[in-house]
């Protein structure tokens, strides 16, 4: 990617803490804590219902802690001031893109929601990210017509012309084949490393986290199990950490064997 995209921005630092949440009789986060330090790409990995979606509806406010607090670069998360101050933008899973505008015109719609940029300075932000992530063809078409990496390139590139201080990327790679996850992952640390922006990656997906994470943290049943760098999570000895990265089927399980009477 050129080196044209914001790097102005400054990066900011995130501090959970005993976060507890519960839905009903179902606790679902229990006591979790971990630091992000500005400008790095933590990654948080666990298998599904792990509690990550979870942890992120908490980063961006949309729900509230039973207990804990989270704190972006000292800040409350869940003050409305908070929000305006960080800049955050986050990276949804299915790219969350408007099926009824162009790929311009998304790109276009922070700036003339918040009617923060002329047309003019639009045009020219578009360009230049666009140019970056080589998505130039897309401008005129709508999210439909784009292939899944394409479209996650757009919803990436949406992210960045906000200029954001945070990065929170929601599954970046699920229903990618293996190409396009590993460009996806290569795009994500190329932006972090572009733009200044911190990052952090919801996923199950271990090459990605391990491959562009600066540290990791592995996520089980509401707990975090570990934390630490790639490096430290590969030569874990904890039992948990090893089956997440190295899972074995039993075959021996009945759920794998043939019905005797199957044709």
């Amino acid at each position: 990617m050129p080196t044209k995209t914001n790097r102005s921005v400054e990066a900011v630092s995130i501090k959970i803490e005993n976060l507890h949440k519960s839905y009903g009789d179902t606790k679902v986060l229990h006591g979790v804590s971990f630091d992000v330090e500005p400008g790095q790409i933590f990654s948080l990995m666990g298998p599904s219902g792990s509690g990550k979606s979870v942890m992120l509806r908490q980063l961006i406010a949309l729900e509230k802690p039973d207990e804990g607090s989270v704190l972006i670069d000292g800040l409350d998360a869940q003050d409305p001031k908070t929000r305006d101050a960080i800049r955050t933008a986050l990276v949804f899973q299915s790219g969350a893109l408007m099926n009824s505008m162009t790929v311009y015109d998304n790109l276009a719609l922070y700036h003339r929601e918040h009617r923060s940029l002329s047309e003019r300075d639009i045009k020219a932000k578009i360009q230049s990210v666009t140019e970056a992530l080589s998505i130039e063809a897309a401008l005129k078409k709508i999210p439909a017509e784009l292939s899944g990496g394409m479209r996650k390139r757009v919803a990436v590139a949406r992210a960045i012309i906000m200029e954001p201080r945070l990065i929170l990327y929601d599954e970046p790679t699920s229903e990618l084949d293996p190409i396009l996850a590993a460009t996806t992952s290569e795009l994500i640390a190329t932006v972090c490393k572009e733009t200044g922006a911190t990052s952090l990656v919801v996923t199950h997906d271990r090459q990605l986290a391990l491959g562009i994470s600066n540290r990791v943290g592995l996520l089980l049943s509401g707990h975090l199990e570990f934390i630490g760098t790639p490096d430290e999570m590969r030569s874990s000895d904890d039992e948990r950490v090893q089956e997440f990265l190295n899972p074995k089927l039993d075959l021996e399980n009945p759920r794998f064997r043939k019905k005797e009477n199957a044709l």
